[in-house]
């Protein structure tokens, strides 16, 4: 393979998520929608756990930095995605599409990674509840989100080294609305071989590693909770843990349908539309699934606009 030759493209082009003009502006309002009800929710959420020492809990930090892996996440895709609706030439610098790959990847690992440690996170509390501050101390939440963002960002720089070594010479339009690995690799006219190995063992082992996370913590998790006597608690019990279930069978379930299908069954763009899912709609949903039944966060939002509604009263 020929070492560094990046000269024979400059740019990439996106073809999109469609091709139909009359569908470019009703796009560009619907996804316009989404990305500000993403910011407004994961910002919202931030600002919430922040300013409420009630939610000064490990289970609310770990939750503030999904809201803000679910705010980057989405505002590397959606700003590019939006221009694009409008534009007639929808193109994407060689840098900017290295870039864009190294921070998807990078915070798709660090989403997956955070649900598998609040998956342990609820483990400790529903199965060790009287060791549970102590277990779950302050700096072991820190070093756990540490590990997290480390984990993901080096991850994401192996896979977008390998890929941007490759020659990319005989088109230069992506099949995508954004820079993925998949429709990538497809477009170099190198030897790929290399670049899948590393994804498939990267990805075995990161798979692995989080399925076995969730698995003995919701094992354990059922058996204690089946152990209570009480309707009252068992129902208590599960409810602190719906939501977070909830967020992983939306995400987990996106991605095993998008990786575990038959590749007789592959389409470019059914894997248009689970990208939409799970980069663009899930990080909207998320903060609404961990607040519209979720009692604690109502009652820091109702005591936010209590706050906020009595400053003139006392100026």
């Amino acid at each position: 393979m020929e070492k560094g030759n990046h000269s024979e493209v400059t740019e990439f082009i996106l073809s999109g998520l469609t091709d139909r003009p009359e569908l470019q502006v009703p796009l560009f309002g619907v996804f316009l929608v989404i990305y500000g009800v993403t910011l407004v929710g994961n910002g919202g959420m931030i600002l919430l756990i922040r300013i409420d020492p009630r939610l000064h809990t490990p289970m609310y930090f770990f939750l503030s930095n999904l809201s803000f892996c679910d705010l980057c996440y989405s505002s590397i895709i959606s700003p590019k995605l939006l221009l694009n609706f409008l534009a007639e030439r929808k193109s994407i610098s060689y840098s900017a599409c290295a870039v864009q790959l190294y921070l998807s990847i990078a915070f798709g690992d660090v989403e997956c990674l955070l649900l598998a440690v609040m998956a342990y996170d609820r483990y400790v509390a529903i199965c060790n509840p009287l060791h549970y501050t102590v277990t779950m101390s302050r700096q072991l939440c820190k070093q756990l989100v540490a590990a997290v963002y480390a984990v993901g960002f080096v991850d994401s720089m192996i896979h977008t080294c390998f890929i941007f070594r490759l020659s990319f010479c005989s088109s230069n339009i992506i099949n995508h609305f954004f820079c993925d690995i998949p429709p990538l690799l497809a477009l170099s006219c190198s030897d790929t071989r290399i670049n899948e190995i590393v994804i498939f063992v990267f990805m075995s082992c990161m798979t692995v590693s989080i399925f076995v996370t969730f698995l003995f913590s919701y094992a354990y998790i059922i058996m204690t909770v089946l152990r209570i006597r009480s309707a009252e608690g068992r129902r208590k019990a599960f409810s602190t843990c719906s939501f977070h279930l909830t967020s992983v069978v939306l995400l987990f379930g996106t991605l095993l349908f998008m990786y575990l299908r038959p590749t007789s069954s592959y389409s470019m763009d059914t894997d248009k539309v689970a990208s939409v899912f799970y980069m663009v709609v899930i990080p909207m949903l998320n903060p609404l699934i961990y607040s519209l039944r979720n009692m604690e966060v109502k009652d820091a939002v109702r005591r936010a606009m209590n706050k906020l509604l009595t400053i003139p009263e006392s100026v």
